[in-house]
């Protein structure tokens, strides 16, 4: 199996990104008080991320690939409890994208994988705290279980 290229990457990338934050539009609807906020907060952040993606990918001359109208969650939300568990999962899943994303960057690229993969990580395990889950951390944030 090839490696895929940085553009490539960085493209997956953009697609995680996509979908969390859909998953997020989902999940602050479920929420009230700080954690709405803390959904409020997340979602910026992958909105920055995205727009930043995109500019870096146009301006490289790569592809961009389209957001989608809806994405498949992995389970219904239906309340506080299965919202809060389902943004560990947002953040851990695109953490995973940007983990696989520094194998094929480098310089520049690497820095904004690794700081993207750090940012989700840490978020995953506030979501995991707030929900009650353990662990609450994960020993190798973005690696496949």
């Amino acid at each position: 199996m090839r490696q895929p290229s940085a553009g490539e990457a960085l493209a997956s990338a953009l697609s995680a990104e996509y979908a969390a934050i859909y998953a997020y539009g989902r999940i602050g609807v479920r929420l009230s008080g700080a954690a709405r906020d803390a959904a409020r907060q997340a979602e910026a952040a992958h909105r920055r991320r995205r727009d930043a993606l995109v500019v870096q990918l146009t301006t490289a001359g790569g592809v961009v690939p389209p957001d989608r109208a809806g994405y498949a969650l992995p389970f219904p939300v239906t309340d506080r409890a299965s919202a809060l568990r389902l943004a560990a999962e947002v953040e851990e899943r695109t953490a995973a994208h940007w983990r696989a994303a520094l194998a094929s960057t480098t310089g520049a690229d690497r820095d904004q994988a690794l700081a993207a993969l750090v940012e989700y990580a840490v978020r995953a395990t506030r979501w995991r705290k707030i929900a009650g889950l353990t662990p609450l951390t994960v020993p190798f944030p973005g690696r496949p279980t």
